[in-house]
């Protein structure tokens, strides 16, 4: 966990800082700025989420059924790499919305309180608790479904509220 937050840190930093040089370019007039500022904010998207919880959760649901040394591949060649894809896309999002309030725009913060930003808590919960879900019988069979029900409804439901 301690790496997780390690590399969160480092990449909002240098995300504020290059969200920084780009307003600062931009505000001096320069075309480029507003270039770096419109490239950074191209994914800073709380509904990018949805489709990563959604890939993230059915590699999450087959853990639960293969077995061990299955889950294990899907673990690390697809469950670790979507976690630290999400790690870094939430980073870049904070580090983006801190070099905009240190600019000035006060109100870049509240798009942190996006309700969409619980998908990246879900992932790094489920993330966090995998080799315990995958120790208990009763768990692994409870979470099967939850995973199955959590990446349907990444997929298809609208989430429009």
């Amino acid at each position: 966990m301690s790496k997780a937050l390690g590399t969160f840190a480092l990449i909002t930093v240098l995300s504020a800082l290059l969200m920084a040089l780009s307003l600062a370019v931009a505000r001096h007039g320069y075309p480029y700025g507003a270039y770096g500022v419109k490239r950074l904010d191209g994914i800073a998207d709380a509904g990018s989420f949805l489709a990563v919880a959604a890939i993230y959760f059915f590699g999450a649901m087959l853990m639960m059924i293969l077995p061990i040394r299955a889950a294990g591949i899907v673990l690390t060649h697809a469950a670790d790499a979507v976690f630290w894809a999400t790690i870094m896309l939430f980073a870049t999002i904070v580090g983006s919305l801190l070099a905009r309030w240190a600019f000035g725009q006060g109100s870049a913060l509240w798009a942190l309180l996006n309700w969409r930003f619980l998908f990246v808590a879900a992932i790094v919960a489920a993330h966090v608790t995998m080799n315990d879900l995958r120790r208990n019988v009763l768990l692994r069979s409870l979470f099967f479904v939850v995973f199955g029900a959590v990446t349907l409804a990444c997929l298809f439901w609208s989430f429009s509220v």
